[in-house]
């Protein structure tokens, strides 16, 4: 989780500050969207340079992407597209979710 105290994340957010800006001037500057690849160079640069040597740091390196990955969808994508459905409505169909409720009853 990224809920470190308040001492750690004063020593990490200058550094995670001049990426991010890094990464948006490299960006098309008509490309309003994240730029994936660099996105992707830049955290596998970070994990190469912590310096994995073994399948145990391998794979505690992979389940900390995991961890993140599910955190921000839960915090930042999810209540997305809750405001979407209300704006734009719903695709599924009440009755499948009526009876997806029911099953788990």
């Amino acid at each position: 989780m990224p809920y470190i105290k308040k001492e750690q994340r004063e020593r990490i957010d200058g550094a995670v500050q001049q990426l991010t800006e890094s990464l948006k001037n490299l960006a098309n500057p008509f490309v309003v969207e994240v730029d994936a690849g660099l996105l992707n160079y830049a955290v596998t640069k970070l994990l190469i340079g912590l310096g994995p040597v073994n399948y145990a740091d391998y794979n505690a390196l992979v389940g900390v992407l995991e961890c993140i990955k599910l955190e921000f969808y839960r915090r930042a994508v999810a209540p997305y597209e809750e405001k979407k459905i209300v704006a734009n409505g719903d695709v599924y169909n009440s009755e499948l979710l009526r009876a997806h409720a029911k099953e788990e009853d």
